[in-house]
């Protein structure tokens, strides 16, 4: 049995809709829609709003990351977008780079974590080296045979975004800091719904957008810097992040000291009022939740279309090469029409990349979407 029962009272999601999508966008709380409707109605009453407010979300947030996915608070940013981060990161580790060090990158990736790498490989000379899909599926271990003295940065995901092929960050990070290798990861499709520690993994750099499985508004997502990296040039020079940002009245005394930890790589304009509520309350009920009793229920309702799935002739990863919360199948040779779009006529929603048909489900799942997609899933694939 799941651990935890169908929690779709907490969102606003219509009885008739069967929604396992949440690799491609979460559904929002309502909690999180409550915080943020409050929010908007905040900026028309601008008297109201002190120095402090521009700060408080932002430091929550810090706290709540901490407390959920390791690490200390102040290693935290905030930043708008996990392409945001990861350029943060390219700069970053950009003056540690010459010409012929290798930038190692796994075949289709999402491009939000190969282009910032082309530029500085561009800048510096250095060379991205793509890893090749494994034959046996295996990420970790393709990854783990590419990694040599030759290679500088690290940069991969979670797991892979197109299908949740699993991928061991755990032994990733002890081979980065075995060879002298710069870890970057983007966490995008995995926090927040799968088992993740910053102390185990100890990335040099971690981001994860927000508007997936942190269930957090679009334009909000998360940086962790590690101690030796809260040194390095931020993307941008925002006076909030200045050692005198909360003193208004002092402004014009230029501060060329940063504010302690990750904040200097905070992009400027927060929005505080307006996203950042939304998230905390999103991260708030992530850590009700428990990442790791989320990981195990979604696994059994994984599982449960996993076995149907295979029933109908449909090829799987094996189970220790998948994510617990999202998988990718291919379809038998004779199965010729658009599953997605025929899906989505009966309100039964996945998404297809590359050559699989992911499926993603989250907490607000119930047992008869399930069923329904069972049993659409027998009807259509012949």
């Amino acid at each position: 049995m799941p651990k935890l029962p169908s929690q779709r009272p907490l969102f606003d999601i219509p009885d008739d809709i069967a929604y396992f999508n949440c690799a491609y966008n979460s559904p929002q709380l309502n909690e999180a829609q409550r915080r943020l409707i409050e929010g908007v109605h905040s900026k028309s009453h601008p008297w109201q709003r002190t120095a402090q407010s521009f700060f408080e979300d932002a430091e929550t947030v810090r706290r709540l990351s901490a407390d959920i996915f390791g690490g200390d608070a102040d290693g935290y940013a905030v930043v708008p977008a996990a392409s945001y981060g990861l350029s943060t990161a390219a700069r970053a580790v950009e003056p540690r780079l010459k010409a012929g060090d290798r930038i190692l990158v796994i075949a289709e990736e999402f491009p939000s974590i190969v282009l910032p790498w082309r530029r500085t490989a561009q800048e510096t000379g250095a060379v991205i080296v793509t890893v090749t899909t494994p034959a046996d599926g295996d990420w970790t271990q393709a990854i783990l045979d590419n990694i040599d003295a030759s290679v500088k940065v690290v940069a991969v995901s979670s797991c892979h975004w197109t299908n949740g092929a699993y991928i061991d960050l755990m032994r990733i990070g002890a081979a980065c800091r075995a060879a002298g290798c710069i870890l970057v990861v983007d966490a995008t499709q995995t926090l927040g719904a799968m088992p993740f520690s910053v102390d185990e993994v100890q990335p040099d750099f971690l981001v994860a957008a927000g508007y997936k499985w942190l269930l957090c508004p679009y334009g909000f997502s998360l940086l962790y810097v590690a101690p030796r990296w809260r040194d390095a040039r931020p993307l941008e020079e925002s006076w909030l992040a200045r050692s005198n940002a909360e003193d208004f009245t002092a402004l014009v005394k230029y501060s060329d000291t940063y504010m302690p930890g990750a904040h200097r790589f905070d992009v400027g304009e927060k929005c505080t009022a307006t996203i950042l509520p939304g998230a905390v309350a999103a991260l708030e009920q992530i850590k009700t939740w428990g990442v790791d009793n989320i990981a195990e229920t979604l696994a059994a309702l994984n599982a449960r279309i996993a076995t149907h799935l295979a029933g109908l002739g449909c090829r799987l990863p094996q189970d220790a090469q998948r994510c617990p919360h999202m998988f990718g199948v291919q379809l038998p040779a004779s199965c010729t029409g658009n599953l997605v779009a025929e899906l989505k006529a009966r309100n039964i929603y996945i998404s297809q990349r590359g050559n699989a048909l992911r499926f993603a489900p989250h907490l607000h799942v119930s047992a008869q979407d399930v069923e329904r997609l069972l049993t659409s899933l027998g009807e259509l694939i012949a």
